[in-house]
């Protein structure tokens, strides 16, 4: 008897552990993102080939999902598998969703939105297998932690097409962005047709892209196409600094010209014309980086166009830190840099998420690991966040924007973050990966495995500069006193030990280093290896190549924002990796920089457009690997006044646009001894 219990239970333990590892290879195979709030998949499967989609009153989304399942090449049919859209209220969240997949498919939601957010998650969780549409058993109860999760692009500075914006409105829409700020006005342009003053287009007024800008008709255009998906457009003008464009457009000296003030207020009234307040129930009045004695106003200037956005029944946005003015006490504030909201005003989170500083790699851990608004979840006052590209540099193409800025990676993490919430904020790996072992490493790992899944099956024919990173290890050493010679060699270079000692201090190498990209020291303070403002570092790792082979790679060293022109110093002189002399040797031979399109560009160059500064988007350099075992070892010097501290070498496989981890290489940061 006590024989047959223990085999009834090894058989009960068993099937439960099958079913584990079944309902988690269900999830690898279906990966949501972002996260539902609560998910229970089954271990089960639904097939079909056609589809019977019950009349509700959704017709706008109904149209979309037909659109859809119809360009899957799945027809409607009486015999195919049901799928309703229910109203009814569940949860005190219009845009909160019920969706259920067992013999049919149930979406329900109080409203529109829900219904909608519910169809952007069955569309991921939609397989095709030949003339079959496979999808999972699952049940998913999911809600917002924000209310505003939003993505901003500066067009006034370089301007996209209606087309460019529409393909990413797509992404943000799949991924439950509800918000999308249009910073419409800068120094190079006005970029919003007016009709009252239509020289603000006109040639003098423009510095770059002269004649682009959207007309009336187009703007309108974008705002229904956002509404379709559920997404408000905020319009921004940005006053009364940032105004070179409409100076320059009207013949006006300074702000505080009374004509500027009148011609302002009718320019906000023209704009809410266009737009009812609510469909577009926010206007932003920028009102940051006031630093030019042309662009000073008094505080009136600014009650009187709060005033004007408020007559027309709108709701106000301004920068924090922009100008202060305390009796405004309704405005909500955007925050960027380091700056906190004042005390009852309600916020927009926008700390430490410009895409433009942000590199491929390091970045994404940043948008993964930060709190928005720095709590759980949002709000009376905490509404949200948006994710801003600001690339202030002049570009060659519009194009430029989405391979220059790693756009798409971007969305995809910090969607998860704003949506799904962050029950704690990491600060610590805002510029870095957790260490090799760690319960928050294997987290982003979790992650980054459905990222990838979704740059696989959506993003193929779009510039999305992010592969696997969790498995690249390195050892780093330093930094060395280097006295400002930044091609100082240090022994290191001759040969590899444990530990060195070096004017009286002793070395050592720290390992369970992980990532694609190093910050050494970051530039805007976070947390990261050194806090010294110059030295030099070494880093090491070891290859293992299944067969010899020409490989490609990803190089790079100290990184470029792609704003304030060449920030970090000059580009480099040909036969330089960068100004600071880094070097790259692979089993001890010498690997030669790239040679660069643009060399020793000065660090004023806003005008001049990169074309190969960034290891993401110039060609891979080609390193001979041997069969076997390869040592990599770096040099990265730096010294103050520079901007970034940092390395990137990755190796990849790239055809065309689309870029994956060589992954049947291994990395050990293990020493292997000189032979």
């Amino acid at each position: 008897m006590k024989n047959s219990v223990c085999y009834y239970l090894l058989i009960l333990t068993m099937s439960l552990s099958n079913l584990g590892y079944t309902q988690t290879a269900t999830m690898s195979k279906y990966p949501i993102i972002p996260t539902p709030q609560s998910i229970n998949y089954s271990n089960k499967e639904v097939e079909f080939t056609a589809f019977q989609l019950q009349q509700n009153e959704f017709k706008n989304e109904t149209d979309q999902l037909l659109i859809f399942l119809q360009n899957k090449g799945i027809k409607s049919d009486v015999k195919g598998i049901v799928i309703q859209l229910i109203k009814k209220k569940w949860h005190d969240s219009s845009e909160a969703y019920l969706l259920t997949i067992d013999t049919k498919i149930t979406i329900t939601a109080s409203g529109p939105k829900g219904i909608f957010y519910g169809i952007q998650t069955l569309k991921q969780l939609i397989h095709k297998k030949g003339r079959l549409l496979i999808v999972p058993e699952i049940k998913i109860r999911d809600w917002p932690a924000f209310k505003i999760r939003g993505f901003m692009h500066d067009t006034g500075r370089n301007f996209q097409s209606i087309e460019q914006l529409k393909a990413q409105i797509d992404v943000l829409a799949m991924y439950k962005y509800n918000i999308f700020h249009w910073h419409l006005t800068d120094d190079p342009g006005w970029r919003l047709e007016s009709k009252k003053y239509p020289a603000l287009q006109a040639a003098h007024a423009t510095s770059r892209m002269k004649g682009h800008y959207y007309s009336q008709e187009d703007f309108k255009d974008l705002v229904a196409y956002c509404k379709e998906k559920h997404i408000t457009v905020i319009p921004e003008f940005d006053i009364p600094g940032h105004s070179k464009a409409f100076r320059n457009a009207l013949d006006i000296k300074t702000m505080k010209d009374p004509k500027a003030k009148k011609i302002l207020l009718e320019l906000i009234d023209e704009l809410c014309s266009l737009v009812d307040a609510e469909t577009m129930p926010y206007i932003h009045l920028g009102t940051d980086e006031v630093r030019n004695k042309e662009e000073y106003v008094d505080k009136d200037f600014i009650i009187t166009m709060i005033n004007k956005v408020k007559e027309n029944k709108r709701k106000i946005i301004v920068w924090k830190e922009g100008i202060h003015i305390k009796e405004d006490s309704t405005s909500i504030q955007q925050l960027w840099a380091t700056h906190l909201p004042e005390k009852g005003h309600s916020f927009i989170d926008s700390r430490a998420n410009y895409i433009n500083h942000l590199d491929p790699f390091a970045g994404m851990a940043r948008l993964f690991f930060q709190q928005p608004c720095r709590q759980p979840k949002g709000g009376s006052l905490a509404l949200g966040g948006i994710l801003c590209a600001w690339p202030d540099n002049n570009i060659n193409h519009e194009s430029d924007i989405l391979k220059q800025n790693p756009i798409y990676p971007s969305m995809l993490f910090y969607a998860d973050a704003i949506w799904k919430g962050r029950k704690k904020d990491f600060p610590q790996y805002w510029a870095k990966l957790p260490p090799k072992g760690t319960k928050e490493l294997a987290a982003f790992s979790r992650f980054e495995k459905k990222v990838l899944n979704h740059k696989e099956r959506f993003f193929k024919n779009k510039d999305f500069s992010y592969v696997k990173q969790t498995d690249i290890q390195w050892k780093i050493i330093g930094p060395f006193d280097h006295k400002g010679n930044t091609a100082k060699i240090f022994p290191v270079e001759k040969i590899i030990k444990p530990n060195y000692k070096i004017d009286g201090r002793t070395y050592q190498w720290k390992d369970s280093i992980v990532g694609g990209t190093i910050h050494l020291k970051h530039f805007f303070g976070f947390e990261s290896y050194t806090s010294k403002k110059e030295g030099t570092y070494y880093a090491y790792t070891t290859i293992y190549a299944p067969s010899k082979r020409s490989q490609d790679f990803w190089i790079g060293f100290q990184g470029w924002s792609r704003s304030g022109g060449r920030r970090g110093g000059p580009t480099p002189k040909q036969g330089q990796w960068h100004i600071t002399n880094p070097k790259v040797w692979v089993n001890n031979i010498s690997i030669s920089a790239p040679v660069w399109k643009q060399p020793n560009i000065t660090v004023n160059s806003a005008e001049i457009p990169f074309v190969d500064e960034d290891y993401f988007y110039r060609t891979p350099t080609k390193i001979n690997l041997k069969k076997g075992w390869n040592t990599v070892l770096l040099k990265i010097p730096h010294k103050k006044g520079l901007f970034k501290w940092m390395f990137t070498f990755v190796p990849i496989h790239k055809k065309g646009i689309h870029v994956t981890l060589a992954e049947e290489l291994i990395f050990n940061s293990t020493f292997i001894p000189h032979k």
